[in-house]
């Protein structure tokens, strides 16, 4: 009888965590702290000259736009090409995310944000827009990027 009743207990288990993880909904506060930990944790160390935070967040195929480059980069060679270049030449002595928001649905999310960056008396403004998967091993991956100036001053740039 205790193995029957174990069994019931078990199977009830599963069922609840089963409901439990279908309607836990992924645009949830932990989705977004999640998303932004890895953004954060990425532009920590592109701060220091690092872009290996961000390459290792990007999925093989991701795209990238950025306002140095002609075109779109394709995949993350192309991307590991282009941040090679800038390895160890970018320093950022502090930077401020602004109004972080993710909206997700399944298996994707989009991070939006604004941010400022300062190095010594230069301060940059940015807006990015990161396309997140999750990818079949369980980790959310970037796989469209676009940064842009805010406001861009076109004397300056």
């Amino acid at each position: 009888m205790a193995l029957v009743n174990r069994a019931c207990v078990t199977s009830h288990i599963v069922r609840v965590a089963m409901i439990t993880a279908s309607s836990h909904s992924p645009t949830s506060e932990s989705l977004a702290q999640i998303i932004i930990a890895l953004e954060r944790s990425a532009l920590d160390r592109w701060g220091q000259g690092d872009p290996d935070g961000f390459l290792e967040i990007s999925a093989e195929e991701a795209v990238y736009f950025d306002p140095f480059q002609e075109r779109r980069l394709n995949g993350r060679s192309e991307l590991k090409r282009v941040y090679d270049e800038l390895r160890g030449t970018i320093h950022v002595d502090r930077y401020e995310m602004l109004n972080p928001l993710v909206q997700a649905v399944d298996s994707m999310a989009v991070l939006t944000f604004n941010l400022v960056s300062y190095e010594k008396e230069k301060v940059h403004r940015w807006n990015c827009t990161e396309v997140y998967r999750l990818q079949s091993d369980g980790e959310w991956k970037i796989i469209q990027a676009h940064w842009s100036f805010t406001k861009p001053n076109f004397e300056e740039h």
